[in-house]
């Protein structure tokens, strides 16, 4: 179970104060399909940063299966994120000068696995996300909705139960953004926990559990 207490982050610009999360709490359960909608600014991708253990409180705290993040220091968080997290962005970053299996292989490269390992647990992310036949493309050379499965399939490879997808559709047309959707739903179906962000209304139709966030505040949970 992922929990935040109370949790508030402050940004400072100068002399003004910005609560991008301002005291939240709130409860998510294993397998969860949690989408968490609100316009920009309202603080739904600072939440999925805390989650990850990218950044951290203000004040608060955020538990994931009772540990509490704010009292890891930044070697755990760095063991937290690999076993723990797959994040999605909503801008890929994708390394240019890397082809697909290279950019999917990349949170591979620390781990103590032999390089055929690495590179067979990366080709089965990538014919799961349907781009077997891209593996020697830069992601100059893909669409944006191939640039996003691999995406996708990174997040995935060292195969955590948590999946974090920041406007995984924002940079993508409705047809292209429907199909990265489903593909996110599949991998739900295999057992993650899914946490959506997003502006987009249409997302909140296939939430089991939705939570709508405007300033920094949870405005509406169901």
């Amino acid at each position: 179970m992922i929990e935040l207490r109370q949790a508030t982050k402050i940004y400072r610009k100068g002399r003004i104060e910005v609560k991008a999360v301002d005291g939240v709490d709130l409860k998510i359960k294993d397998g969860e399909l949690t989408v968490i909608v609100g316009v920009s600014g309202s603080g739904k991708t600072t939440l999925l940063n805390l989650i990850a253990g990218l950044d951290t409180p203000t004040s608060g705290s955020v538990l994931v299966d009772g540990t509490d993040l704010t009292k890891l220091d930044n070697e755990q968080l760095t063991l937290y994120r690999r076993e723990k997290i797959g994040f999605v962005f909503q801008f890929f970053y994708l390394i240019p000068t890397l082809t697909v299996l290279e950019n999917v292989m990349l949170p591979l490269v620390p781990l103590p696995m032999s390089a055929k390992e690495k590179q067979e647990r990366a080709m089965r992310l990538i014919e799961a996300v349907g781009l077997a036949d891209r593996i020697n493309h830069l992601p100059g050379e893909l669409s944006g909705g191939e640039q996003q499965r691999v995406a996708i399939a990174r997040a995935l490879v060292n195969d955590p139960p948590i999946l974090l997808a920041d406007e995984p559709t924002s940079d993508l047309d409705t047809q292209t953004g429907d199909q990265v959707v489903e593909l996110l739903r599949r991998f739900h179906a295999q057992g993650k926990t899914l946490i959506i962000a997003t502006h987009d209304e249409r997302l909140t139709q296939i939430a089991s559990h939705l939570v709508r966030m405007r300033d920094g505040k949870i405005v509406e949970e169901a």
